[in-house]
């Protein structure tokens, strides 16, 4: 089954490094021939949103939007990257998630966090799962936490321990269990 995959980063701090975690997911994900479309709102250079996208009359919307949008529409399922800033999910992440709605609806989310001590970004985590529930991308039950991304990828997204080959396999086995499947639900019609 063709699918495709958004990797939704929320950082767009100076020296960053949640995004090697985002290119060892996408390396992942192609490897096994999914296609993959990367959201940074740092390179999409977002300012503080306002209004939803749906909200918008058509083509006045930030060009940077109508192109999320199309890529969150296209998705089969969002694979979210996120940092801990003070027990939560980064501004930048939540700006973006929140101006966005019906192209979450009915896909599966999963969620890979970080942080640069050894709690690896679960505590935002936690949050950013209502989050998602909430926007209707309902995240699978494994996440995947990552302590000290500061030394557990090179510059290119490649994984220094293999722990995180190993660990990776299964989490992606399950992400893509529950896109698949919801990807068949959402032919046969959904709820609303």
């Amino acid at each position: 089954m063709e699918l495709n995959i958004a990797i939704i980063y929320g950082s767009v701090r100076s020296e960053r490094q949640g995004i090697k975690a985002a290119n060892f997911f996408i390396k992942k994900l192609q490897k096994r021939k999914i296609k993959t479309s990367l959201i940074d709102p740092l390179e999409m250079k977002l300012p503080l949103l306002d209004k939803m996208y749906k909200e918008y009359n058509s083509n006045e919307a930030l060009p940077a939007m109508q192109e999320i949008s199309e890529a969150l529409s296209q998705a089969d399922g969002f694979l979210i990257v996120t940092g801990e800033y003070n027990h939560s999910i980064p501004p930048a992440l939540k700006n973006l998630l929140d101006h966005f709605q019906r192209e979450y609806f009915f896909k599966p989310s999963a969620i890979v966090s970080y942080s640069a001590g050894s709690y690896a970004g679960v505590r935002a985590a936690v949050h950013l799962r209502a989050i998602l529930g909430e926007l209707g991308t309902p995240s699978i039950s494994s996440m995947f936490p990552i302590a000290q991304i500061q030394n557990s990828f090179d510059e290119n997204g490649n994984a220094l321990d293999s722990f995180y080959e190993d660990r990776s396999k299964r989490f992606l086995d399950e992400f893509i269990w529950y896109t698949e499947a919801l990807k068949v639900a959402r032919v046969k019609g959904i709820p609303y």
